[in-house]
């Protein structure tokens, strides 16, 4: 992701931090949005799914054509995480569960940390979609509200249960049925995230940390504070510091929040938004 350093939130970015903490599939509520309860959503798409898909340029579609099944004759699997989103051997050259895969399947996976903010992602991959285009990825891992998106505008292939017999039964209960993909259809969970504020204590001279409060408020971190450009993130986070559920905030809760963020922006607090590549 461009890295950037506004110097104030735009009325059209601000329309866009809107959008995107009230979009998704309609049957969304804020609650499901906000607690990102099974964060990382793995969607199965990319070669041989969304090429096949027969997606009319800039349109949408309800079901979708099913998409030729190449994995006889195919044997490698295009996988697009966010980094540091998988396990690593002591050298952080390897990834044991890709390799015991291998070994187990006779399926090569193509490994690559392209994700870097849904949005972000979004954007480089909707003009193939939306044209029936082959992305070149098979796997994408996007958090459940895009996911959810990708679903409902029928560039996503479903899945097989036959060659997933043991998927469903070995997810806990709670992420079996999402609103947003009835029966994990479409998606299994990868990984679950959460929200949380993090620093360098030895680098901040020992001040502490605690709240959203103290990085906007704080005069003496001006100018060295980082939020995510992920806006249910970092409006999640902004809503709970003001004493308001993320799950239930009003419209006036919402502009309190984003007033908030753009006077740290106004006077230099936050110095950028950055996506995963905070990393």
């Amino acid at each position: 992701m461009e890295q950037y350093e506004p110097d104030r939130l735009t009325p059209p970015q601000v329309a866009a931090v809107r959008r995107s903490m009230r979009s998704g599939r309609a049957a969304l509520t804020r609650r499901s949005l906000l607690r990102a309860t099974a964060g990382g959503a793995l969607a199965a798409g990319g070669l041989g799914a969304l090429s096949g898909c027969g997606i009319p340029a800039a349109g949408k579609t309800q079901g979708g054509i099913p998409a030729e099944d190449h994995s006889v004759r195919e044997k490698t699997v295009n996988f697009s995480n966010w980094t540091e989103y998988i396990d690593v051997d002591d050298s952080g050259k390897h990834h044991p569960t890709l390799e015991t895969f291998r070994k187990r399947t006779g399926i090569r996976v193509d490994y690559t940390e392209d994700i870097n903010d849904n949005n972000e992602f979004f954007g480089k991959i909707k003009p193939q979609l939306a044209a029936g285009q082959d992305t070149g990825r098979d796997l994408i891992v996007l958090t459940d509200w895009l996911a959810a998106r990708l679903i409902r505008l029928g560039w996503v292939q479903k899945l097989d249960p036959a060659n997933l017999p043991h998927a469903y039964s070995n997810l806990s209960p709670q992420f079996r049925d999402p609103d947003w993909d009835p029966g994990r259809s479409y998606s299994y969970p990868w990984q679950g995230i959460s929200t949380v504020i993090a620093y360098n204590k030895k680098a901040l001279d020992g001040i502490e940390v605690k709240s959203v409060s103290d990085l906007l408020d704080n005069p003496r971190l001006k100018g060295r504070v980082g939020f995510l450009s992920e806006m249910r993130d970092s409006m999640g986070m902004t809503l709970l510091d003001m004493g308001k559920d993320p799950a239930r905030f009003t419209g006036d809760d919402y502009d309190a929040a984003i007033a908030r963020l753009q006077k740290a922006v106004d006077k230099g607090q936050i110095r950028r938004f950055t996506g995963n590549d905070y990393t």
